[in-house]
């Protein structure tokens, strides 16, 4: 058992700027910082266009940037929250730059601003094409300088610890849900421990991995989305899957697909269909730099039109130095399967990319659960709307790491006694005999929601998906009730409910908005709503 004064689930940014924060404001209390895997192995790190912020006051403005965030979430972003990420964000961007974080500049020294699909001005700093990389590499550095932290790598949370626990009733209209901690498994030991926390903060990510082509690591399999339904907490705009709209294409090599930055289109590459033709044009004004839905629906079609599996990125008239500056690591990777950009096509396709929903939070980051807070890609905070504008999320995993910061700093929160929570309960449990039985039902779990819940969705395949999630849960919970559990089963677990949460917003949503379109809905709502669950 442990006890600390703040627990962190998750070491993304939106973990380690509230830890960080927590650490410097209060030397004298405990800082438990939690990750499943190693320290920096996030969706931070893998986030390679950057980080969009006003910087440039000559050419952009607030303004600019919150119309571009509006316009890409499609009517369902809260305007106040937009106006506070995009304000505040450039102080969080200073502060990150104080922290170490290095960015590309020009040759007159000056920052050098990108430009992505949705944005009207350049405005993305960028490291290379590892961002995410270089800034968990500085925050991660910064957070090391606190002896209050406290890091445990390789612990998998299995539950929310609320009332719940200690014998009570607690429903979704149970007025005052606490959260005193968490249940989470020691994987060096096997054993399942109690930490109890005066303040729990989830940053556990994305979701990725309940589809079969992601961009997202291993790890993005929507944890704190699925813990935080199970205690009866409120998620909200599950519907809104970003798919990536260029993720490298090589066949037959399954997990992780390699991302493709959409700052390649901004800096001059373009779509081509099988035949070779440039196709954006006829799908929107703005080409190969419109949002990305609207890039991935044209992508999908032309995939289906060609009867082809991808499509490709045509960067072979840009300038090799600018490009081997910009992006080297996406250079590296294509010469490594062949692909020399200077004379051939980068195949491409979409793939699950980012989630827009998650576990409904207000402007100070708290949760509808008690000394619950979360941030980053776990959490609905109202930016991202219907749709997230590129290189957004970052910004506002930092924005809102610092609001929940300054929030729960001064709160007095309800604490319980060890003796009070009871221990894990392994009685009638066995070791896990045969893995197959979650590792097949993962892999059709993945099949079911790409091939059902993907960018473009029908009520009849909305309606086998949710079929065949039923099945896939009585079974997965079967084996939960009767087998000691694991990281993999406690995934499993968690993914089914965070699909059966994509398609139950995804079956509420009487239209097409955003990430959203469904052609028996092909039109827009004028009724324009967020989907709380």
């Amino acid at each position: 058992m442990k006890q600390t004064d703040f627990l962190v689930i998750g070491s993304g940014i939106a973990g380690l700027t509230f830890a960080l924060k927590m650490a410097s404001r209060f030397p004298e209390k405990k800082i438990t910082l939690v990750t499943k895997a190693n320290a920096d192995e996030t969706n931070t790190k893998y986030a390679q266009g950057g980080i969009a912020g006003v910087t440039d006051f000559e050419n952009d403005s607030f303004e600019k940037h919150i119309n571009d965030t509006l316009i890409a979430g499609d009517g369902l972003c809260n305007p106040k929250v937009v106006e506070i990420v995009v304000k505040e964000g450039v102080e969080r961007i200073r502060e990150l730059i104080d922290w170490g974080a290095q960015f590309d500049k020009d040759d007159s020294g000056e920052y050098a601003l990108g430009m992505e699909g949705g944005h009207s001005e350049y405005r993305i700093l960028h490291h290379k094409d590892v961002t995410g990389k270089e800034m968990e590499r500085a925050l991660i550095e910064k957070v090391q300088q606190y002896a209050n932290i406290e890091f445990i790598k390789h612990w998998f949370v299995i539950e929310l610890i609320t009332q719940h626990h200690l014998g009570y009733l607690v429903t979704k209209s149970t007025p005052d849900i606490q959260c005193y901690g968490v249940y989470a498994l020691n994987t060096n030991n096997n054993q399942v421990e109690k930490i109890l926390a005066g303040i729990t903060y989830l940053a556990t990510g994305g979701n990725g991995q309940v589809y079969r082509s992601t961009t997202n690591p291993s790890i993005a399999t929507g944890d704190g989305v699925a813990m935080v339904y199970r205690a009866k907490g409120r998620i909200e705009n599950m519907e809104f899957i970003q798919f990536h709209p260029t993720a490298l294409y090589e066949p037959g090599v399954g997990g992780q697909a390699f991302l493709i930055t959409e700052a390649v289109r901004g800096d001059g590459g373009i779509l081509r269909n099988k035949k070779g033709d440039a196709f954006m044009e006829r799908y929107d004004d703005r080409k190969d730099l419109a949002p990305r839905d609207i890039v991935a629906r044209a992508i999908d079609s032309e995939m289906k039109i060609t009867g082809t599996e991808y499509v490709y990125l045509d960067c072979r008239h840009m300038d090799k130095e600018k490009f081997l500056h910009h992006f080297p690591n996406i250079y590296e990777k294509c010469l490594s399967i062949g692909i020399d950009i200077t004379q051939h096509m980068i195949p491409v396709a979409p793939a699950a990319h980012y989630s827009c929903g998650g576990i409904k939070t207000d402007e100070w980051g708290r949760t509808s659960i008690r000394n619950l807070y979360a941030a980053g890609e776990c959490a609905s905070t109202g930016l991202h709307g219907a749709n997230r504008l590129a290189s957004n999320s970052l910004l506002e995993a930092m924005v809102f790491g610092h609001r929940a910061y300054e929030n729960a700093a001064i709160e007095k929160p309800s604490t319980l006694s060890p003796e009070m929570v009871p221990d894990w309960d392994t009685k009638g449990t066995t070791d896990p005999r045969e893995m197959i039985l979650i590792t097949q039902s993962l892999k059709e779990l993945q099949l079911l929601m790409s091939d059902y819940v993907g960018i473009v969705r029908t009520n009849v395949r909305l309606e086998r998906a949710m079929k065949r999630l039923d099945l896939l849960w009585t079974e997965t919970e079967q084996l939960y009730q009767s087998t000691k559990v694991s990281p993999q089963l406690g995934e499993l677990r968690n993914m089914i409910s965070v699909a059966f949460l994509i398609v139950k917003g995804a079956q509420f949503r009487k239209e097409s908005r955003g990430l959203h379109f469904n052609t028996d809905y092909p039109e827009k709502s004028p009724l324009v709503q967020n989907i709380v669950l």
